[in-house]
């Protein structure tokens, strides 16, 4: 009987885990962002299936324009996510992407639908019967307190700002729909992007954004994978990172590089500090000799010291 069961166990493979992607984009408001929306949802699209083989039937899209299917209205957001809590299992992974606009009115921050709009506890509760990994991510302003609603285990959050202050457009999108496929966000070069590869390349593309404009950053990404709701900057401290650093969107590659999350640390340490060495030589002219030349050399021993770390690390 035992050997029967066995038998049985061996014949039987195990079902991989799926993914599934809802990707979200809100009311346009003036025409001029129309066409802006349309371009990240149709290059997240294009990526989830040209670069991480994705099914085509497992992505949802929602945009304003879109027909009784496909309309960012609040109830075609709780349709989609019905559908893929139907099917979806404790294995499965869900990647959850809101481009548009956001808003916060001093109690609530919300993403603007057409209609009606969700609340971030309104998405925390929709989201909460799911039995998978949820990758949940706002790129919209005044996101910051998704972060702590929809803060859960097996849940990775990402918002691109840090504050309800920040009611500017963002530009982060741009840089993570990029960074999803791009090669020089591997900076653990195992030949693969993970969750916070792509959010520290992200994060990294919007602080040299504005520092090559002269700028002032108006936005701040967040993370949070350990359920906390606090989350941490990409480049700052913080407990996380471990879990979406282990976390990857394509399918698993036998045999591939395990993750290191201590050389992945400093690796986005190092690129952290040469955008600040860019930021420090844009606001040259606003220091004084003394100031600038103090202020250089703590970066460059700073560099200096992760840069030796790195070494160390990639020898052992």
């Amino acid at each position: 009987m035992l050997a029967l069961l066995t038998a049985l166990l061996v014949a039987v493979p195990v079902a991989a885990s799926e993914r599934y992607a809802l990707i979200v984009s809100g009311a346009n408001g003036e025409a001029s962002y129309a066409e802006q929306y349309g371009q990240w949802r149709q290059s997240a699209v294009t990526a989830l299936l040209e670069k991480l083989a994705f099914d085509d039937s497992k992505i949802l899209t929602l945009f304003d324009g879109g027909d009784a299917g496909h309309a960012s209205t609040a109830a075609g957001v709780r349709r989609a996510i019905d559908a893929v809590r139907a099917k979806m299992r404790a294995d499965d992974v869900l990647l959850i992407l809101l481009l548009g606009h956001g808003s916060f009115d001093g109690t609530e921050a919300k993403f603007n639908l057409v209609g009606p709009d969700l609340s971030s506890a309104e998405w925390a509760a929709l989201l909460k019967p799911l039995p998978g990994q949820v990758i949940a991510v706002n790129t919209t302003a005044a996101s910051f307190p998704f972060l702590e609603h929809l803060a859960a285990p097996r849940r990775v959050v990402i918002t691109a700002t840090d504050s309800v202050a920040q009611r500017f457009d963002t530009v982060f999108p741009q840089y993570f729909v990029r960074a999803l496929t791009d090669s020089n966000a591997d900076l653990d070069k195992n030949g693969r992007v993970s969750v916070w590869e792509a959010f520290a390349a992200a994060s990294m593309g919007v602080r040299r954004y504005y520092t090559q404009r002269g700028q002032l950053a108006t936005e701040r990404a967040l993370i949070d994978d350990n359920g906390d709701g606090i989350g941490r900057e990409a480049g700052g401290e913080g407990n996380d990172g471990s879990v979406s650093s282990r976390l990857y969107l394509d399918p698993d590659v036998p045999g591939a590089a395990p993750t290191d999350e201590e050389l992945l640390i400093l690796l986005q340490k190092r690129a952290a500090l040469q955008i600040d060495v860019d930021e420090l030589k844009q606001r040259r002219q606003l220091m004084t000799p003394d100031e600038y030349a103090k202020e250089f050399e703590r970066l460059m021993i700073a560099l200096a010291t992760v840069s030796r770390d790195i070494r160390r690390k990639q020898k052992t």
